[in-house]
């Protein structure tokens, strides 16, 4: 028997479920307009996980890298081609153990009266591709994907 640990969530209405087993990848905070927009919030605070280490299941409808439940509208889990991005107000669990934001993206959209995240690498745009947020050589054109 494993001891990893396994987190799971849903949307409002219980419609769609999921689990992630295991440490995410990386987690982190946006503050870019797409994510204020689909959260209703000043930022959006998530973990990615590498998809063989998450299950789903339900229906899921999507627009653009945006997943949500189409019974009551709640945002779930994107899927991508290698990742899981699981926001971490849809968790079953609060507060959620473990989970702390080492990076932040789009910084520049960031309310004034927030805080950057101590310890927490800043990215004024979206996080470079292949960065795993530790030593980014940042002067690299940032390239657009989920977060």
């Amino acid at each position: 028997m494993s001891n990893e640990i396994t987190r799971s969530g849903s949307c409002l209405c219980g419609g769609v479920r999921f689990q992630a087993a295991g440490e995410p990848l990386r987690v982190g905070l946006c503050h870019c307009k797409d994510c204020r927009k689909t959260s209703g919030s000043a930022f959006h605070a998530y973990a990615v996980w590498p998809l063989n280490a998450f299950e789903t299941t339900g229906i899921i409808s999507s627009y653009g890298t945006r997943s949500f439940c189409p019974t009551c509208g709640s945002r779930v889990p994107f899927i991508g081609e290698d990742e899981a991005e699981v926001t971490i107000g849809s968790l079953d669990i609060a507060p959620t153990e473990g989970l702390v934001p080492t990076y932040e993206l789009w910084t520049g959209r960031r309310e004034s009266w927030l805080q950057a995240l101590p310890e927490a690498q800043q990215f004024e745009h979206d996080r470079i591709v292949g960065d795993s947020t530790a030593g980014a050589d940042i002067s690299r054109e940032p390239q657009q994907r989920s977060a």
